[in-house]
Formats: structure tokens, C-alpha cells, sequence
């Protein structure tokens, strides 16, 4: 399954959202489009995690929401 959420996130906070994003054992893939106006954070996972990926973002202060 491919996630794609809309963040605020840039490159040089590219590190730390990869590190954060370890504990979930579902993702496979993590990329990011930093040239996209969305700054587009695109997840490959095993099942559908949107909702916790963008909660524990959220919860660190980054804005991240899923693109429909």
C-alpha cells in the first residue's frame, strides 16, 4: 500500500522523520518529494497506517495530513 500525506517537512528534518518513523515495523519505503508544494511524504507499508503516521508527526509538530 503507497501513503502520500501533505507535510511541512524540508530536507534537513529528512534524518530525524526517518527516525522517527522507524518504529513502525509496516513501512518499507519512506520517500520524499521536497521539490512538490506539499513538500510530499510518500510511505510504502504493509497494511494502512495513515492515521498513526500522521498522529505521532503530528504529535512531534509536524504538519502531515493524507492527499486523497
Amino acid at each position: 500500500m503507497i501513503i502520500v500525506l501533505k507535510t511541512n517537512i524540508f530536507s534537513q528534518l529528512e534524518t530525524q522523520v526517518r527516525a522517527i518513523l522507524d518504529c513502525f515495523n509496516q513501512i518499507s519505503t519512506v520517500d520524499f518529494d521536497f521539490e512538490d508544494v506539499d513538500n510530499i511524504l510518500r510511505i510504502e507499508a504493509s497494511q494502512n497506517i495513515t492515521k498513526e503516521v500522521a498522529s505521532l508527526l503530528n504529535s512531534y509538530g509536524f504538519l502531515c495530513e493524507e492527499l486523497v
